[in-house]
């Protein structure tokens, strides 16, 4: 049997089992992870039945040339494991020892063993470009030629035999490019993959950032308010607690209803940030509480009125939360920083088209334009607030002495 009718069924040894394919599943994980071992029995199977190939032959002058072609094909097995390692001089290497194996063995056979040139060709095609592997294939597919031509002038392989042999080189190279093709589209998937797995954890970190912003600009202004309104409540209780207790008793119960109040929306806020998913939740407050809201600040002493212009409309819930809670902190800042000088406060809420004015205003001549917390945050979580729902807020003095903050929300989907 001569060497030159084995090496597409040879090849596809490699090409079906060997760990250069690149497969998908089970089978081809397992070929990548016993690489060497997949060598291992590729070449023992490769050099065993190359020994049954070059015993009969000569070369042309009668020379027994099977020691030579011996050592040809234990440099060419032995060399092929080491192509993972240093591919370009394993490759150089082996294509120097085929063509030694012409100018010694004068031709006088293709080695079985010369089937490790087109497995080669098959794993450059798999981890190289084509302006590599191309050139790789060319040489293989031109040293074929060259050492068939003494096998071809005996009779020993026909043209046909030759041209099938450089096909399979062809195709070595072709389902080696195929396989790096796949490859490289494969890491291009994972590493969109990985990408958007990023994004999706800092678009999540945003959201998380903007919830605790949230929470922290409710938590600012049930406290402030709260605690604004038992402070100057417990003052009034505190002064008339000789002359008139009743008032008195009847300003603490009021200074614990605040601090129920409170307790039960500071609660509510908690709840949110333990559970990941929302229960049943009381409804946030909106327009529809400004007038108990105004009536609580009358209570605890604050000249404030209340006054509504226009058709009233249902506001969607953000703007509607948004109102609420600019007309909570400007009555804040209006008890904590408007002075003794405040003789009226009032609020205005005017409906338009598509947008909601509010208008607080007092007469005060203290600094109402500070923050009623330490923190600084009232007014800039008031302008946050507005600003998400896509509304303007504006604060600063009057002409004539006081101060005044005018927020535009607009209505929203709930129109």
């Amino acid at each position: 049997m001569s060497g030159h009718q084995q090496p597409d069924g040879a090849a596809s040894t490699d090409a079906g089992g060997g760990a250069d394919v690149g497969a998908a599943g089970p089978p081809g994980r397992w070929l990548r992870e016993h690489a060497r071992l997949v060598d291992a029995v590729v070449v023992a199977v490769v050099f065993t039945y190359n020994l049954f190939v070059i015993g009969p032959f000569t070369s042309p002058d009668g020379r027994p040339v099977f020691l030579a072609q011996l050592a040809i094909s234990v440099l060419l097995c032995g060399l092929y494991p080491l192509r993972r390692r240093s591919p370009f001089t394993v490759f150089g290497a082996m294509l120097l020892a085929a063509c030694a194996q012409v100018l010694v063995a004068g031709g006088s056979t293709l080695l079985f063993a010369d089937l490790v040139l087109v497995f080669t060709v098959h794993h450059m095609a798999t981890r190289f470009r084509w302006t590599v592997s191309v050139p790789a294939a060319v040489l293989v597919a031109a040293w074929l030629p060259l050492a068939a031509a003494p096998m071809l002038r005996a009779g020993h392989m026909t043209i046909d035999a030759v041209v099938a042999l450089v096909l399979v080189i062809a195709w070595a190279w072709t389902w080696g490019t195929l396989v790096r093709v796949r490859r490289a589209h494969i890491a291009g998937l994972q590493d969109r993959a990985r990408q958007l797995e990023r994004e999706r954890e800092v678009q999540a970190r945003i959201v998380a950032a903007r919830e605790r912003a949230r929470i922290a600009r409710e938590l600012h202004d049930i406290v402030a308010h709260s605690l604004g309104v038992m402070v100057v409540v417990a003052d009034g209780a505190s002064t008339k607690a000789s002359t008139e207790p009743e008032r008195a008793r009847e300003a603490m119960v009021r200074v614990r209803d605040t601090g129920r109040t409170a307790m039960a929306e500071m609660r509510r806020m908690l709840h949110i940030l333990r559970d990941d998913e929302p229960g049943e939740l009381s409804p946030q407050p909106g327009t529809a509480r400004l007038e108990r809201l105004v009536e609580d600040s009358r209570a605890a002493g604050l000249p404030v009125a209340l006054t509504v212009e226009g058709d009233p409309v249902p506001l969607a819930p953000g703007p509607d939360l948004a109102v609420y809670r600019v007309v909570q902190e400007a009555l804040t800042n209006v008890r904590g920083h408007a002075g003794p000088a405040l003789s009226r406060a009032e609020v205005v809420l005017r409906y338009r088209d598509s947008e909601v004015e509010v208008r607080v205003t007092d007469d005060g001549r203290g600094d109402a334009g500070a923050d009623a917390s330490p923190g600084g945050h009232g007014l800039v979580g008031m302008r946050e607030r507005v600003a998400a729902c896509g509304g303007t807020v504006r604060a600063g003095g009057r002409p004539g002495g006081g101060f005044e903050v005018v927020a535009v929300v607009p209505t929203g989907s709930g129109r």
